[in-house]
C-alpha cells in the first residue's frame, strides 16, 4: 500500500551515453541533476541509471544517486524500475522502487523504508519525479 508522499523533484538530464553491447540488448547510461524536497527538506540530487532495452520495447533500469541538503547532509539511494518510451529521444515514463541510506539525523527515517517512484523525462531532457513511502 502506498503511504504518504515523501518527495518530489524537477531537473534535467545532463548526459546520455551508449554502453558497450552485452548480448543483443542495447544499454544506455543516463545522468541527471534535480532539485526538490525529501521529507520536507530542500535538496539537490545527482543520479545515474543504466537502461536496458527489452525485446517488447520496454526498458529495465538500475541506478544510484546522491542527495545533498542545503545544510550539507547527504543521502544515497539505489533503485530499479521499468520504463516505457513516451516520445522522441529520451522521453520516457518510469515506475519503480528506491532504497535510501543516510547518517543524517534529520533524514534517518529514510533508512528503514522502501519507497516507490514515478520518474518522467520529456523530449527536451527535463525530468520530474515523485516518491511515496511504501507501507
Amino acid at each position: 500500500m502506498l503511504g504518504e508522499p515523501i518527495g518530489e523533484a524537477k531537473g534535467r538530464i545532463t548526459s546520455i551515453r551508449v554502453l558497450p553491447f552485452e548480448g543483443q540488448q542495447p544499454k544506455v547510461e543516463v545522468s541527471f541533476q534535480s532539485s526538490g524536497k525529501l521529507l520536507g527538506i530542500e535538496c539537490n540530487e545527482l543520479g545515474t541509471y543504466v537502461s536496458t532495452r527489452r525485446p517488447d520495447g520496454t526498458m529495465f533500469g538500475e541506478g544510484q544517486g546522491l542527495l545533498m541538503t542545503r545544510d550539507g547532509e547527504s543521502v544515497t539511494w539505489q533503485g530499479q524500475g521499468i520504463g516505457k518510451p513516451t516520445g522522441k529521444g529520451s522521453a520516457a515514463r518510469w515506475r519503480g522502487a528506491i532504497y535510501y541510506s543516510t547518517s543524517s539525523r534529520n533524514l534517518d527515517r529514510l533508512n528503514g523504508i522502501a519507497a516507490v517512484f514515478e520518474y518522467e523525462t520529456d523530449e527536451a531532457g527535463n525530468t520530474q519525479s515523485k516518491i511515496w513511502e511504501w507501507k
